[in-house]
């Protein structure tokens, strides 16, 4: 009997210790809280001590016991009001915590924007991706506050009325223009519907944006080719019919025929080359390129074009080699293209000049860029057009550079290029003043490794 009350006392004994260290845990994290919420204004009253102390307003014990007494009585005052509420705002309600982990594993696995709503129609969880969609979307907030199209809501408040899913499609305007397919389902207990709402969004935006660059692109190939084909047709059935023993006729038309030709040899070359790109695009180029080569093999190939045309043609290379990560030949068809694009476009007998130069990094850790531009002096560009000078097909003059035997490609192919080199292009251009095209390419690294250069010709 003796141990058993013995044993008892222990118990008993060990109990209360139990509670007291309870009460003292609760206390000094009750404490830590109070303190933390009102640390700015400490830090706050730190400092104005700090300066009447320095200031020689205050003596220094006085200070400190002027701080010590705010942060007591800062530490003894009860809980506001305001604190409670938060508390009561983030205590989880019994349907939440209900759902808690079963919710965080369904949406959390799914790779599509997942929202789980009450019957309220207030967010109960959400993914990631939910997230990354709607950067104002918040647990407790009603789903009202972040889609507010009007067959969205509908179907929320459809959906737990006829126990299946709705599918509904809607755009977004603001802040960007979406196109999103979002299905709202019930979940089910059983036969009865559990109070939560399944909301499933898929944002097919980008899936549109494509198809419609492909149809885009479909039709203005089409048209680009039926030109010189009924050209070709034309030409062909007269030769064959009412000018078939015509000579003068013959000798006028087959030049006519052999330009259109060419024409669709050089739209076919452009789009081949355009697919090339489009597939290595994720592809840099590893070979080392000494820019100062493009530049003088791009002199030797352009200048014939250039005296056929009359202007002039001015190549500035680097002092020293500009080395880039690269491919020759496709930094030489960027080249190729924009003084090309030049000597067309620019003033007769007027002057394109080509200007590099290396623009230093402001911080070791990484290399430089080499800046190539060419520069003309023709008739500019208005402002409205700068943006749209590299979409395929997009002409500033749409008979001019037919005449000039213009693809509408060629810029197209240089940002392109430019992409997969990592590099930029920047276009400056006013009317009556003349065009600069520059692009920008980063210095390599490893210049100075000993890698051989690619420099075959």
């Amino acid at each position: 009997m003796t141990d058993r009350t013995d044993h008892n006392t222990g118990a008993l004994e060990a109990g209360a210790v139990w509670r007291v260290r309870q009460v003292v845990r609760r206390a000094l994290r009750e404490l830590g809280v109070k303190l933390w919420s009102s640390f700015w204004l400490i830090v706050i009253v730190a400092v104005i001590m700090a300066a009447l102390v320095a200031l020689g307003d205050l003596p220094v014990r006085l200070g400190l016991a002027a701080f010590a007494a705010f942060v007591a009585s800062t530490a003894l005052l009860p809980r506001q009001e305001v604190d409670l509420a938060e508390d009561a705002e983030f205590r989880p309600s019994p349907t939440t915590s209900r759902i808690r982990a079963p919710s965080h594993a369904i949406t959390d696995a799914l790779p599509d924007p997942v929202i789980l709503l009450n019957r309220t129609g207030q967010v109960l969880t959400y993914n990631v991706p939910a997230r990354g969609l709607f950067s104002s979307l918040r647990k407790g907030s009603h789903i009202s506050s972040v889609i507010r199209a009007p067959e969205f809501l509908d179907a929320v408040s459809t959906a737990p009325k006829v126990g299946r899913a709705v599918s509904v499609i809607y755009a977004e305007r603001v802040p960007v223009g979406r196109h999103l397919e979002v299905t709202v389902a019930p979940l089910m207990r059983g036969a009865e519907p559990d109070g939560t709402i399944l909301v499933l969004l898929r944002d097919f935006t980008e899936g549109e944006r494509i198809n419609q660059m492909r149809a885009d692109f479909i039709a203005n190939a089409s048209h680009e080719l039926r030109t010189p084909l009924a050209s070709l047709r034309g030409f062909i059935e007269t030769l064959q019919g009412t000018a078939k023993e015509d000579p003068a006729a013959r000798e006028r038309f087959l030049p006519i025929m052999a330009e259109q030709a060419t024409r669709m040899t050089r739209l076919i070359d452009a789009l081949l080359s355009l697919s090339r790109l489009e597939m290595n695009a994720h592809v840099p180029p590893s070979e080392l390129v000494d820019l100062n080569d493009v530049l003088g093999h791009a002199r030797d190939t352009l200048e014939p074009l250039a005296a056929d045309s009359q202007t002039t043609l001015e190549v500035e290379r680097c002092a020293k080699p500009a080395i880039v990560h690269g491919d020759r030949d496709e930094l030489l068809q960027v080249l190729q293209n924009l003084v090309q694009n030049a000597l067309k476009y620019g003033r007769s007998g007027g002057k394109v000049r080509i200007e590099a130069k290396h623009i230093p990094s402001l911080t070791r850790q990484t290399g430089g860029r080499y800046a190539i531009s060419v520069v003309d002096d023709g008739p500019g560009i208005s402002a409205e057009h700068l943006p749209r000078l590299t979409e395929r097909f997009y002409r500033v003059d749409v008979d001019s550079s037919r005449e000039m035997g213009g693809t509408g490609l060629g810029l197209a192919i240089v940002k392109h290029i430019l992409n997969r080199h990592r590099g930029e292009l920047a276009i400056a251009s006013e009317p009556g003043e003349g065009s600069t095209f520059t692009i920008m390419l980063n210095e390599s690294q490893s210049a100075a490794s000993g890698t051989a250069l690619s420099t075959a010709r």
